[in-house]
């Protein structure tokens, strides 16, 4: 089984919701309850029963409306902050299948509030989430189930555009930069956010902060991966000042 990739071409969504229903479905979790805020987003955010979420993002440009649609998930980072980070604090809620890549969380292993918003904090795209009630963590697995049956991940197979695609990293890598150049003809800010660094490769038509906060990171995995080293190292550091 060769490492996987996700490309997301967001020139192609129409956010029907398709992959976020699948998700919820084939993962079994429970509805989550929806507002009405102003907006045709729902629910609000990620969650520990939402893995996957269609952002929407409306803006007013030159006297037109535009909207931005952005399937948001887990990135399953090549150096997966999350994980070192959890590792930092003794925690094995986190760990990455070396078949394919996917960066898995355990939702039965514990872990404390602040072990938890440390982690959290380690994700340049803000994916952990946290149950109270359980004290696990979750978030997309990549279907790992299903990819171990030869099945496309849920949110993939209910895609009706093309918008979603899974398969061999080179591969997904191969098809992402040859559908940027087309894109870039015609939108001169196109890009792919963060192709080295993550499985879950965006095509984005313009600045990512116009489709959401997190949808491109501002610093690059090594960078973050350092902040999570530093964080382990920082207790010694503690110790000697105490010490003198």
């Amino acid at each position: 089984m060769a490492d996987k990739s996700f490309f997301i071409d967001t020139t192609k969504c129409m956010a029907c919701r398709g992959c976020q229903i699948a998700c919820k479905q084939w993962n079994k979790n429970p509805g989550t309850k929806t507002l009405q805020r102003g907006n045709h987003q729902n629910p609000s955010d990620l969650s520990f029963f939402t893995y996957k979420l269609v952002r929407f993002s409306e803006l007013e440009e030159g006297g037109k409306t535009k909207w931005y649609f952005f399937a948001d998930q887990c990135r399953h980072c090549i150096e997966p902050p999350c994980k070192a980070t959890a590792e930092s604090l003794g925690s094995k809620a986190v760990s990455r299948d070396e078949a394919t890549g996917a960066v898995i969380f355990n939702p039965k292993v514990k872990v404390k509030a602040a072990d938890f918003q440390a982690i959290r904090e380690s994700c340049p795209y803000d994916i952990p989430r946290w149950n109270e009630k359980v004290g696990g963590m979750a978030k997309c697995t990549m279907c790992f189930d299903r990819i171990k049956e030869g099945m496309l991940p849920a949110c993939v197979k209910s895609c009706p555009t093309g918008t979603m695609n899974f398969g061999d990293r080179k591969d997904m890598l191969q098809k992402a930069n040859k559908r940027f150049e087309e894109v870039k003809k015609v939108y001169k800010d196109a890009l792919l956010a963060n192709p080295d660094d993550v499985r879950t490769i965006y095509l984005l038509v313009d600045d990512p902060k116009k489709y959401h906060k997190f949808a491109a990171a501002e610093n690059s995995i090594g960078i973050t991966r350092k902040m999570a080293l530093k964080r382990l190292f920082q207790p010694l550091s503690d110790l000697r000042q105490i010490i003198g």
